[in-house]
């Protein structure tokens, strides 16, 4: 930014900003705002908070005396309203002044939650569509003021003079823009009138939409909110509700709970999303503020665990940001958010105690978002826990029905804990549930809260090793040579190999290696890599000792049986190496580069030795 030519100040005198106009116009009309489609928005909420103050001075009047008029025919867009108006001091006050708001007056000030608007830069939104503004006043606090016009522009200067009152026979105030010709887009009549309803269907005065045409205009707002409506039945405000919800984000709720905050004057519903979603995925809710619609992507609305429901609410006391599109996170907002979690608890505490068809369809879909709130909630979590499904080795399965049949469950800590053992321990009768999950291994312990007569917990490898049969004396020394020569070629995985028997006879090996198991031997690794040096000193003092993988066979295997009686040594080092990398793989967990390259390896040599012997 240039400045112009000033003497020089004293030394320590104050100095002003030098401000450029036009640029400070550009900042705020095309960088405040997300979109050019908002300047509707910012115009209709201008004529409510007129038409807010305009009912403060005349509270006696009817109820729809006073409106707003929408009129779009593709050359100009203008919006009238028959508010509290200006004077010529309010408009050099107000419309010329950038930040000051009408809505700060003095009178005014003290009863500012009334007012949707409170920053005084809305009507430069007006700017990202046209490169003139033109206002048209009268005042109702000042009857006898003329009216007064009021032509400002991008570069930042403007016009105002004062007309005759028959130029604004009636208070209020008239907006007139002229659309520049890349702005078609948005002021375009049909688009108009979609943005009119869009922003201000929920509005509590009555707004109109003429498109030039001649006709009537059309009203933009015909019913009041569904839930501040009356319905013959129950049942047919359900259905209503649900309707809306449907309408608005487009799927059919799988149920649909009202809201209710009279604390902050907000009412609306929540609608029940009929599917699953991604985990930590969070819908935006639809929030009014006093009717206008504020954002479509509220987040902050509702907390992090309730992404199983979208919300349409409409708020008395929420307090916008400066661009109108988000709130402005502060107490009031924190304490709506706990509100309303404690209506989504009610809800589900209603679905457990009396619709359990209802709740079975819902956990079917949402049961993470449930496991979520279950963890921090222990009333959720006395009610819901005995419902909730779990991986188990009897299959998918609620803890109650579990329960039953295992009086002590044993919880692995990662999927690829579970996914190594589960056949194995289905076959040993052994009660196991998968932890790795999110929220699922916390949840598990805490079944002895609600079922004290079940114990639950971690799954030791040894627990597991315990239920595996040992074989017989002969069988053990006649494999001793293979399972030497196995070790010899697994020591590279710090893996251990032995020979036992259990269910089912189809699994050749079992790899009993945990992912702790893994850090640890890699941290001791490191250690003696880094030996003398700092790290070595820190990483030993860290340093036990690891534990190792176990390759357990199994002897009922006809496989297994082959193989530990051959008496080639390269050959059997390869057959160990192959039963290895394929307990691996069926672990599920990722394989190392040297453990992809056995797998690899132990293919082609087995492969190339049964082509030499069929040869």
């Amino acid at each position: 930014m240039t400045l112009p030519d000033t003497p020089l100040s004293p030394a320590g005198a104050d100095r002003t900003f030098q401000v450029d106009l036009r640029g400070l116009v550009d900042l705020l009309s095309h960088h405040l705002y997300s979109s050019p489609r908002v300047y509707l928005r910012e115009l209709m909420q201008n004529a409510v908070d007129a038409l807010t103050a305009r009912r403060r001075l005349e509270p006696a009047a009817p109820a729809d005396a006073f409106g707003i008029r929408l009129y779009a025919d593709g050359s100009v867009v203008r919006v009238e309203d028959d508010g509290v108006g200006l004077t010529e001091a309010d408009v050099h006050t107000f419309l010329a002044t950038i930040g000051r708001s009408s809505k700060r007056a003095e009178k005014i000030a003290e009863q500012r939650a009334d007012f949707i608007g409170q920053f005084g830069i809305g009507l430069l939104s007006c700017f990202l569509v046209a490169d003139e503004i033109h206002v048209l006043s009268r005042s109702a606090a000042t009857p006898e003021a003329p009216a007064v016009e009021w032509r400002g522009r991008g570069d930042g200067s403007y016009t105002v003079r004062t007309l005759p009152a028959s130029a604004r026979p009636r208070p209020g105030t008239t907006v007139t823009l002229t659309p520049r010709a890349d702005a078609g887009e948005w002021t375009r009549p049909a688009q108009v009138r979609t943005l009119a309803r869009h922003f201000g269907s929920l509005l509590r005065h009555p707004v109109t939409f003429d498109d030039g045409t001649g006709g009537p205009g059309a009203p933009v707002n015909p019913e009041p909110a569904p839930w501040a409506r009356t319905y013959p039945t129950p049942g047919a405000r359900s259905r209503a509700l649900a309707a809306y919800g449907a309408e608005v984000f487009g799927f059919t709720p799988l149920d649909t709970i009202e809201l209710d905050l009279p604390a902050v004057g907000l009412r609306g519903i929540a609608c029940v999303l009929p599917e699953a979603v991604p985990a930590g995925r969070r819908h935006g809710h639809r929030v009014h503020v006093k009717g206008m619609l504020l954002s479509e992507q509220a987040e902050e609305i509702l907390p992090e665990w309730a992404f199983f429901v979208r919300c349409v609410v409409d708020a008395e006391s929420l307090r916008p940001t400066a661009s109108r599109e988000s709130l402005y996170e502060d107490d009031t907002l924190a304490a709506v958010r706990d509100a309303l979690a404690e209506r989504l608890r009610a809800w589900i505490a209603r679905a457990a105690a009396s619709d359990p068809d209802l709740l079975a369809r819902f956990l079917q879909a949402h049961h993470l978002a449930v496991k979520s709130l279950a963890v921090h909630d222990d009333e959720i979590l006395r009610m819901l826990l005995p419902w909730l499904p779990f991986e188990t080795t009897d299959g998918h399965s609620t803890l109650d029905e579990f329960a039953r049949t295992h009086r002590t469950v044993l919880v692995t800590s990662s999927v690829e804990e579970f996914r190594q053992v589960a056949a194995i321990a289905s076959a040993a009768g052994l009660g196991v549930v998968n932890g790795g999950y999110t929220y699922d291994r916390e949840l598990v312990h805490r079944l002895p809260e609600i079922r004290p007569e079940v114990s639950v917990a971690d799954l030791d490898p040894a627990t597991l090793t315990a239920h595996l049969d040992p074989v017989d004396r002969e069988t053990e020394l006649a494999a001793a040579a293979y399972l030497a020569l196995a070790r010899d070629a697994l020591a590279v995985f710090d893996c251990d190999v032995a020979l036992r028997t259990f269910q089912p006879a189809s699994a050749p090996a079992l790899l009993m290696d945990s992912r702790e198991a893994r850090h640890e031997r890699t941290r001791s690794q490191l250690a003696r890599e880094q030996e003398g040096g700092v790290w070595g000193d820190i990483l030993g003092a860290l340093r036990q000792e690891a534990p190792r993988a176990q390759l357990i066979l199994n002897q009922l295997n006809p496989l297994v049986r082959t193989a530990v009686a051959i008496d080639e040594p390269e050959l059997a080092r390869t057959s160990a190496e192959a039963l290895y990398g394929q307990a691996a793989m069926l672990s599920r967990r990722p394989l190392k580069p040297a453990e992809s390259s056995l797998i690899n390896r132990s293919f082609l040599d087995l492969l190339a030795h049964a082509l030499r012997k069929d040869s």
